[in-house]
């Protein structure tokens, strides 16, 4: 039959208890013993040499007065707690006992008078007449200065036995209480740390252990948890290899969150306690992360929190493919639809017979568009930019929206701080908001201005439209995620990222209302990339959490 882990652990705090005591009481019997041998005899010292002082007696002990003596002496015995006073000469004669007055004039017993009428005090554990003694002597000395006599007190053996017998019970008694009172708690201590452990036993308690063990291991995004102090307390490899941490998992424990990962707003306390976050981009290290932040709650407590990030690096490579698959099906979608509508105007011109305004058709539509494409291949390095403004600025006429770009646009070198990814993000989801807002104002449409231009110091990306504008509601947190002006469609994102790939790179974003109607977005990225602190950051931006 297998023991409960409450029963073993009582028993074991049990015993442990009733060993402890047991060597305790012994090694306090011994002190006890000792300390009061030790009282004992500088208490008979004392009474021996104090008596070998009195002038009276020292006369009668001098004089062989065994009548005074004897009187003297018994009232001195009376007051007295030895267990025996005794008074020689110095023949080593009894001229008092305080027990046995029968033995005056017999000889002193022990055989520890010699160095006593050489004049020495001295404290000895013997055999007498009452059995065996401590005892302390002290010698009687005349007016001359000569030996006369011996003062002896003695404590019997056997007495001081009791004393310590007495005092080591009462030691017992308390400890047998004391005991008891451990047990019963053993017992509720034992049951309420079986309750903590939801009633596991140890083996069942390992392998639940080992098994959150290999499961940490086995996902490959970074997991770690961290206390209400922001102390780490369990990292998986994946976080280990994604923060690029040579050291192991246990040298990792205990360190704060900002020793092992820069500090960024996403650690900072405030927000941490706000609320609950999920897919944010974070900059950890140099490592761009999608993080998710999930508070540990045990019985409306705080105990820490649970932080999941991966690379990405990882998911943009996936989704760049799609988004690019996307584009090339938009764009010729929209080419298609364009190239239709043209056709049905030249083809309608044609059967008319108006064939001077059907070349002028022709003419002005190609110039039009040839102008565009020169314009922008011209003014931007990048293929993948270059295709995006073609892109929306024929999706935008698609939808009755012109897009104007400012001469002053220029960008004829990549853009280190943002990567190509993150660049085309932020452009399309500004052109798409604006032409959106544009088209839902009312006719005619003003064309969308758009300003892209960088210079030796910053990246200066501008758009302003005169759509719908933004409703005074929700300004203060349309860089939040989900918050958006949009009425239909899976919004809510594009200015959330926009703000995060800008915050990340060091940048600012302000936002203004248009005249006379609409909102101009402005964006200034450093081209040093130097991102600013979270002070700053917590200060200058509502940061969406």
């Amino acid at each position: 039959m297998r023991v409960s882990f409450q029963i073993k652990l009582f028993i074991s705090l049990v015993l442990f208890f009733s060993v402890l005591f047991a060597l305790l009481g012994s090694y306090y019997y011994v002190d006890v013993g000792r300390q009061l041998y030790q009282e004992m005899s500088t208490r008979a010292k004392i009474q021996a040499e104090e008596i070998a002082l009195i002038p009276t007696l020292r006369q009668e002990v001098e004089e062989k007065d065994i009548a005074a003596i004897h009187r003297f002496m018994q009232q001195i015995a009376t007051h007295s707690d030895a267990s025996f006073i005794v008074i020689g000469d110095n023949n080593g004669q009894h001229l008092f006992h305080s027990v046995f007055a029968d033995r005056v004039g017999t000889t002193l017993v022990g055989g520890d008078n010699e160095a006593v009428l050489q004049g020495k005090s001295t404290t000895t554990i013997r055999k007498g007449g009452l059995g065996i003694s401590l005892r302390s002597k002290a010698p009687i000395f005349n007016e001359a200065g000569k030996v006369v006599g011996i003062v002896s007190v003695g404590y019997l053996t056997s007495y001081l036995d009791t004393i310590t017998v007495s005092k080591v019970v009462n030691i017992l008694i308390a400890a047998v209480l004391l005991l008891i009172a451990l047990f019963i708690f053993s017992w509720f201590f034992t049951r309420s740390i079986k309750k903590q452990i939801f009633s596991l036993e140890p083996r069942e308690i390992g392998l639940l252990v080992r098994q959150q063990k290999a499961m940490m291991e086995s996902i490959y995004e970074g997991v770690i948890a961290i206390d209400r102090d922001l102390r780490i307390e369990v990292i998986n490899q994946a976080a280990r290899k994604l923060l690029g941490l040579t050291q192991p998992a246990r040298a990792v424990r205990g360190q704060l969150i900002d020793q092992v990962i820069t500090p960024v707003p996403f650690f900072t306390p405030h927000t941490m306690l706000l609320k609950d976050t999920h897919d944010e981009i974070c900059r950890f290290n140099d490592l761009t992360v999608i993080a998710s932040r999930v508070r540990i709650m045990l019985e409306d407590s705080l105990q820490g929190w649970v932080i999941t990030f991966r690379d990405r690096n990882e998911i943009d490579s996936l989704s760049a493919q799609l988004s690019q698959v996307k584009r090339y099906v938009d764009n010729l979608r929209i080419m298609r639809h364009e190239q239709l509508n043209r056709m049905t105007t030249l083809s309608g011109l044609l059967h008319m017979g108006r064939y001077e305004e059907a070349m002028g058709y022709i003419q002005s539509q190609s110039e039009h568009a040839q102008e565009l494409l020169d314009f922008i291949s011209v003014r931007f390095s990048s293929p993948t930019l270059c295709g995006l403004l073609l892109g929306k600025s024929a999706r935008a006429r698609e939808k009755g929206v012109a897009l104007s770009f400012d001469p002053a646009c220029g960008m004829d070198k990549s853009f280190a701080p943002l990567l190509e990814a993150e660049l085309i993000s932020i452009i399309g989801n500004l052109l798409d908001n604006s032409i959106e807002a544009t088209q839902r104002a009312p006719l005619p449409h003003e064309p969308v201005e758009v300003l892209i231009a960088l210079n030796e110091r910053e990246l200066i990306i501008e758009v302003a439209d005169q759509g719908v504008g933004i409703h005074p509601a929700i300004r203060e947190r349309i860089f939040e995620r989900g918050i958006t002006t949009k009425t239909r469609g899976d919004h809510g994102i594009g200015l959330y990222l926009i703000e995060s790939y800008v915050t990340q790179a060091g940048g600012a974003i302000e936002v203004a209302d248009n005249v006379p109607r609409g909102a101009i977005f402005s964006l200034f990225i450093p081209a040093t990339g130097n991102a600013r602190c979270p002070t700053q950051e917590l200060e200058e931006i509502d940061y969406a959490t």
